[in-house]
């Protein structure tokens, strides 16, 4: 199939386009967040396809993938055809609600023509859908292999926009973790966050290309992932396959990612903060609890089944 998809979340599009289709990412002269195109920092195959605005008009697509309620717009003008009615459509919907948790009702609430997918079950239960068909598409992530060696008894962190996003990232709670071990985070728009945060037990690491971070995570003996409201952090699942220890806040999906084999999950600070301790001072525990931290991402978030469910869907819904 023909799949129309902007490029909005790497991770999730790096994972979405590694499948057998041939994947139209829309690029605009600027490379703006409706014209992102390829991927800079991950390695995507030669089937995911840039194709500018102007173009798409004469191309032939057989399913759109909708990630932002403005893109029923952009794919009406674009490609001339509306979604949902002219050309089948899905609306994938990667974050958890911003109004209030349970009464927030979804953007396509009102239709049944096109289904929503929610990447967790975490983001189904809490957004209201109205009478849109729903349905759950769990994660997979292309496995970057066992790296771990945990060499630096540090924590490591990947979050991006830490400083806007303080209390739905967690990034407030970071200070407390300090004094367990000193904190690496890693993603984009970090590098004024140890400033901000007024302690030198942080270090940031700036918009590493993937490859490039997942080594330096790897050296990391813990992963630490404190966000207090989100749909579940990828980099969460990327740190499970390098082979890394987890200490979690106990919300989101990551109660259900993280069995209690591959990690330390808590509402309590003081004991997450004793994990990140813990591990950080046994190596051996650290590697142990990581090889079965990716034992469990490899059963439940591997890449070929998350193809598999996504072909299945995208057939039925082309039909």
């Amino acid at each position: 199939m023909r799949v129309l998809v902007w490029h909005v979340h790497g991770s999730w599009t790096t994972s979405f386009v590694h499948g057998g289709h041939t994947y139209l990412v829309p690029v605009t002269p600027r490379r703006d967040a409706d014209g992102r195109g390829w991927a800079r920092t991950f390695t995507w195959p030669d089937h995911a396809i840039e194709v500018e605005p102007d173009q798409l008009r004469t191309e032939h697509v057989d399913v759109v993938v909708l990630q932002r309620p403005h893109e029923l717009e952009l794919a009406e003008k674009w490609l001339g055809r509306r979604p949902g009615v002219d050309v089948p459509a899905v609306y994938v919907e990667h974050d958890t609600p911003r109004g209030p948790a349970a009464d927030t009702r979804h953007p396509l609430a009102d239709r049944d023509d096109i289904p929503i997918v929610h990447v967790t079950h975490f983001n189904q239960v809490f957004w209201n859908t109205g009478r849109a068909p729903s349905t759950v598409v769990e994660h997979g992530v292309v496995d970057p292999g066992h790296r771990f060696t945990g060499e630096l008894p540090r924590a490591g962190v990947v979050v991006n926009e830490p400083v806007r996003r303080t209390r739905i990232a967690g990034t407030d709670l970071l200070p407390r973790f300090t004094a367990a071990a000193p904190l690496d985070v890693f993603g984009m728009r970090v590098r004024e966050l140890p400033a901000r945060l007024g302690t030198g037990r942080i270090t940031a690491h700036e918009d590493l290309p993937q490859e490039a971070m997942h080594t330096a995570l790897a050296a990391r003996r813990v992963y630490l992932h404190p966000y207090r409201w989100t749909s579940l952090g990828l980099a969460l699942l990327e740190a499970m396959h390098l082979g890394l220890p987890v200490v979690a806040l106990a919300s989101t999906e990551a109660v259900e990612a993280v069995p209690p084999t591959a990690g330390v999950l808590s509402t309590r600070i003081d004991v997450l903060a004793d994990a990140v301790a813990e591990f950080a001072a046994d190596p051996d525990r650290a590697r142990e609890v990581g090889v079965a931290a990716r034992a469990a991402a490899l059963r439940r978030y591997s890449l070929s089944r998350f193809l598999g469910d996504w072909d299945e869907l995208l057939q039925e819904v082309a039909r």
